[in-house]
């Protein structure tokens, strides 16, 4: 993940610009929950400028959000609740969307994004992410992280 100069803003390019990325596998229905990471915080600044994106075979749509330091521990947290198969709710303030994973069975999750503050909004969708994906998403965080901290 290499970022760049525009505006005066970083911003983050490719495919692993996405904090969270959660999809089925190839062959199935195609659903997809990301986090894409647009811009990292201006020198001095606090917040990544992101965007959820919601993508299945009859929806696709995309949620903006800032997420702060505080919100990555919190996320970090929220990864250590989903390997022990517990329900997580991340970003809870009110402030923003609100993103909800719950394990459904073994080897299912339904995820649900909500608009809460701007257009009341709300996406779900069940994935089967691939074996391992836990430990993606920590991996996601950290590199988010070492940008964030410039």
């Amino acid at each position: 993940m290499l970022p760049f100069e525009t505006g005066g803003r970083a911003v983050v390019e490719g495919d692993l610009g996405e904090l969270i990325y959660l999809a089925d596998p190839p062959g199935t229905s195609g659903h997809v929950v990301s986090l894409r990471v647009l811009a990292l915080p201006a020198p001095g600044g606090d917040v990544l400028d992101c965007e959820f994106v919601v993508e299945t075979e009859a929806v696709k749509g995309s949620f903006p959000v800032y997420v702060t330091s505080d919100d990555l521990d919190d996320w970090e947290e929220a990864l250590g609740a989903l390997a022990g198969n517990r329900f997580v709710s991340w970003l809870n303030s009110g402030r923003t969307v609100q993103f909800k994973i719950k394990p459904v069975s073994p080897g299912v999750i339904a995820v649900s994004v909500h608009d809460g503050p701007s257009s009341q909004v709300t996406v779900s969708v069940p994935l089967f992410p691939a074996t391992g994906w836990i430990d993606d998403q920590r991996a996601r965080l950290e590199e988010v992280r070492r940008l964030f901290s410039g």
